[in-house]
């Protein structure tokens, strides 16, 4: 007797735990994911992280590279090198590299510092990149945001059509502090946006009729909702502030990326320490808002499959 495929389960379409584990220094941090319409595959970039090597304090979270992985699907992941990033040297740090499609053409915004540092002190800034492809990369600029220390840039279209970008201002007591551009080109500093704590790691996004903002508060996500953009309302709950029960997902989510899929869900993507050392993975999470508030719960089964047609057109979908 002849039989067919088995047709797939609720359970084949989990989100796979850990989602993307670094084959090299195994070690990925501040995940962004990305769809390209024209090669037809999701793109993870991420902050390299050596955490393997024996460097002493944090010169191991130093002489990073961004580190790439491709996928046709957003769950089965292949290690695909690093970015090639001009202008600069071997052994120079990037960290948190924020991406956007606009005209048909990539924007990488990314914390750059010289060299490797054994401590958190020196400069930082926020270099512009673009590319037609997500592979080869042109330098534009480095941003002035009147700030020594800019890090972790994120970026979102306002009303108005104009841009606005969130990052996090070391040099005034590691507050969330914003500038605006007309063309993704010229940037102008335009003060704080979000100053209840320190914090670190903003996304930025639409769901269920309002605007939110996640933040890295290092015991938790940290959660404030915006109507436009502009006045910032904390939720008292953060996300991901206990631990989860998913494999290598048992520690706080830090630094996360929010890819929408329609007005009302997205997926959330982070990484844990898991056993509280130096390694870490990256993972998926359902978002969605319920009583006003919103959710994720990263033990809840949820379909993970994500859609580039209910992807947001500045991350490559068609939403």
């Amino acid at each position: 007797m002849t039989t067919g495929p088995t047709p797939p389960t609720a359970d084949d379409h989990r989100a796979p735990a850990p989602l993307f584990a670094d084959p090299v220094f195994d070690g990925p941090t501040d995940p962004t994911v990305v769809f390209d319409p024209e090669g037809g595959l999701w793109h993870l970039l991420y902050t390299q992280r050596r955490a393997n090597t024996a460097d002493a304090g944090v010169a191991w979270v130093h002489g990073t590279e961004i580190g790439r992985a491709t996928s046709p699907d957003g769950r089965e992941w292949t290690y695909a090198g690093t970015a090639v990033l001009p202008g600069t040297s071997p052994g120079d740090t990037w960290w948190a590299p924020e991406l956007l499609r606009h005209d048909g053409q990539w924007h990488m915004y990314v914390t750059y510092l010289q060299g490797i540092r054994e401590d958190w002190t020196g400069p930082a800034e926020i270099r512009h990149y673009t590319s037609p492809d997500l592979e080869a990369w042109t330098y534009r600029s480095t941003l002035d945001l009147d700030s020594e220390r800019a890090i972790d840039a994120t970026v979102h279209r306002l009303p108005d059509g104009k841009w606005r970008m969130w990052f996090k201002d070391e040099s005034r007591e590691s507050r969330i502090h914003t500038a605006d551009s007309p063309d993704l080109f010229a940037w102008t500093p335009t003060g704080p946006a979000v100053t209840d704590q320190a914090q670190e790691g903003p996304t930025v996004f639409p769901l269920g009729g309002v605007y939110w903002m996640v933040t890295d508060g290092w015991s938790g996500l940290l959660v404030h909702r915006s109507t436009d953009l502009e006045h910032w309302h904390r939720q008292p709950v953060p996300l991901l502030a206990g631990p989860g029960r998913r494999a290598f997902d048992e520690a706080l989510g830090h630094h996360a990326m929010a890819l929408t899929q329609g007005p009302d869900e997205g997926f959330l993507y982070y990484f844990t320490h898991p056993g509280g050392g130096r390694r870490s993975t990256v993972q998926v999470a359902r978002l969605h808002v319920r009583d006003g508030w919103l959710r994720c719960d990263r033990d809840e089964p949820f379909a993970y499959r994500p859609d580039p047609a209910k992807a947001p057109a500045f991350r490559g979908g068609g939403e």
